[in-house]
């Protein structure tokens, strides 16, 4: 049974962790079968490499001017071609940087749309289950999350790493050779020094940017959770009630946020101490070395323009570790949702669905969600292909759980349910659906136009074909009178249309897909007496010659079916047609006298 992805362990630290690192970003990196991203990868590269290289010049071009200076003789020549390299330095590894990240840019949003991309769609592929137990604001903001961190890794941390150590590799070999080993003794402590506080200091405090994470998603889920059931909100007068929860959650993450931020101040103090001690104690001795003669005022300008070249990478480098840091954990939390394996997955040796007419068998299935519960207990029933077949009963008796099991969300306990003699676990699960149309009692909408959601079923429908499926759900006349027809916006969940609207378009949807499985799981408990009774036509033309389940409360809208059964805890407790129930005097008899007194003269008794 899946459940909430778990919180995210922490990140493995040494060559484990660098080689886990190297093989998730790799793919993207150097990417297959896209030869342009990697030529690109290639440029950004060379350019990275000139950048550096013409930075490491500035400082000795800095040297000449200062050092040129104190010989009036020469103020005219060298300084000024120095000045002039030192500049054209300076803004060549501006340029060469610029270009750098202009070539590997879209290398880094490529890799975060794919990313995207696979973990939505492996999401759709999870089982239903899954869903029912995740909030919406919490998988989206953990999938918002890790998009950043591979484009993060790729583009921050590859590209500004790399070059930092690079560079601070050159600098210390340019001090033992110039200069005595007591220089670079010093930048090398200095570094090793900020850098073992960075890690120990980040370390310590990536347990309040996980607490941080925790709430973050704790806040986002109830924020979509308020604003989704908006009317459910108003009708409950339950705004302050909305407002203290999430009031509550942001206060948590308040906390969360305050800690954080006193231990990153706590870090980036010990950083800006650590590097202004090792300056200082450089700058003493290169100041030392001038007043023994052993060495120029430019010597110390050069010594002090590669420290302060240093220090803001090094600075950033503190940064870009602890996102680093974090990167690792988002990861680790998209890593939890690609690792997810559906409940419900095809078979190795699925095959398509084969229709022959579209019978429907249920041969002794049970059923439970959770197995200290029985939903359905030895239900067998048969549909044969073309006829119509109701369940009604009373609520919590199985009825949506039938319809559920037939489009496969979830598989049976025991017992195995056939279309045409094929046991759907040995069916692809799309071949599947694909044959069954459903109208459901809660009408999904869309945000977006009429046309679109009623094409939702078939996006290549032409404008006549979704008028002709509009006329027969009743709707075209409404959609004609409105001031944009159909290209009118049906709101968040469809909240500008009432609950009669949306349940047509939805029956107009199902009747542009034409599937020869129909599903009318309380099709038209949205509607009014009148239009349902209009409604009734329509339907029974719609299923003529279809396979045709119907799920009801209603027991007005099953009167025409081929065959009724009547659940009750899961179980079939009669079974046949209206007229046979009635005369029964059961179950099924009782539910429609209730009905019919509170209707009178709606329907005939018998």
């Amino acid at each position: 049974m899946q459940g909430p992805i778990e919180p995210a362990r922490e990140p493995r630290a040494g060559l484990a962790e660098l080689r886990r690192l190297l093989a998730f970003v790799l793919p993207y990196l150097w990417p297959k079968d896209e030869p342009g991203l990697r030529i690109r990868v290639v440029l950004a590269s060379i350019a990275m490499v000139a950048a550096k290289l013409l930075n490491i010049q500035v400082p000795f071009f800095l040297k000449r001017v200062v050092d040129a200076l104190g010989m009036p003789a020469d103020l005219l020549t060298i300084p000024l071609v120095a000045l002039i390299a030192y500049g054209a330095a300076r803004l060549g590894a501006a340029l060469f940087q610029e270009l750098r990240d202009a070539l590997f840019a879209r290398v880094g949003e490529r890799a975060g749309r794919r990313v995207a991309i696979g973990v939505y769609r492996h999401l759709f592929d999870l089982s239903l289950r899954y869903h029912l137990e995740r909030r919406t604001g919490e998988l989206g903001r953990s999938v918002e999350r890790g998009v950043k961190a591979i484009s993060f890794l790729l583009t921050t941390a590859l590209f500004a790493m790399g070059p930092v150590l690079v560079e601070l590799v050159l600098v210390l070999g340019i001090l033992l050779r110039l200069y005595p080993w007591s220089w670079a003794f010093t930048v090398f402590a200095t570094i090793a020094v900020y850098a073992a506080f960075t890690i120990w200091t980040t370390n310590w405090r990536t347990k309040y940017r996980r607490e941080m994470n925790r709430l973050d998603n704790l806040f986002a889920g109830q924020a979509v959770d308020g604003l989704i059931n908006y009317e459910m909100v108003k009708a409950f007068t339950a705004e302050e009630h909305e407002t203290r929860r999430l009031d509550q959650a942001m206060a948590q993450y308040e906390e969360a946020a305050v800690r954080s931020q006193t231990s990153l101040s706590l870090l980036n103090t010990g950083q800006a101490a650590i590097i202004a001690i090792g300056v200082t104690v450089l700058m003493g001795l290169s100041a030392a070395r001038v007043v023994a003669g052993e060495a120029t005022v430019g010597d110390v300008v050069l010594v002090n323009a590669f420290i302060l070249q240093l220090y803001l990478p090094l600075n950033f480098l503190g940064v870009l570790y602890r996102e680093l840091r974090q990167s690792l954990i988002d990861l680790e939390n998209l890593a939890g949702l690609s690792g997810l394996k559906p409940e419900v997955a095809d078979a190795p040796d699925a095959k398509a669905l084969q229709l022959a007419g579209g019978e429907v068998r249920f041969e002794h299935v049970s059923f439970a969600y959770d197995p200290r519960r029985p939903i359905l207990d030895d239900l067998s029933f048969t549909i044969p292909s073309g006829r119509k077949l109701a369940i009604v009963g009373p609520s919590g008796a199985g009825k949506s759980t039938v319809v559920r099991l037939l489009f496969r969300f979830y598989d049976v306990s025991s017992g195995q349910i056939r279309i045409d003699g094929q046991d759907l676990r040995g069916l692809r699960q799309r071949s599947l659906r694909q044959a069954i149309g459903v109208v459901p009692q809660d009408t999904v909408l869309f945000n977006d136009t009429i046309r679109a959601n009623i094409a939702y079923a078939r996006p290549d429908a032409g404008q006549e074909e979704i008028e002709a499926a509009a006329r027969t759900a009743q709707i075209h006349d409404f959609i004609r009178l409105l001031p944009e027809g159909y290209d009118a916006v049906v709101g968040e969940r469809g909240l500008k249309l009432s609950g009669g609207e949306k349940q047509r378009v939805a029956m107009a949807r199902v009747v542009l897909k034409d599937p020869p499985i129909l599903i009318l799981d309380e099709a038209t408990s949205a509607l009014d007496s009148r239009t349902e009774q209009a409604l009734q036509a329509e339907l029974q033309q719609v299923a003529a010659g279809r396979t045709t389940l119907v799920i009801a409360h209603r027991l007005s809208t099953v009167v025409d079916a081929d065959e009724i059964l009547v659940l009750e805890r899961g179980k079939v407790v009669e079974r046949g047609n209206h007229h046979r129930l009635l005369a029964h005097g059961g179950l099924y008899a009782q539910m429609w006298r209730r009905q019919h007194e509170r209707v009178p003269g709606s329907y005939p008794a018998d």
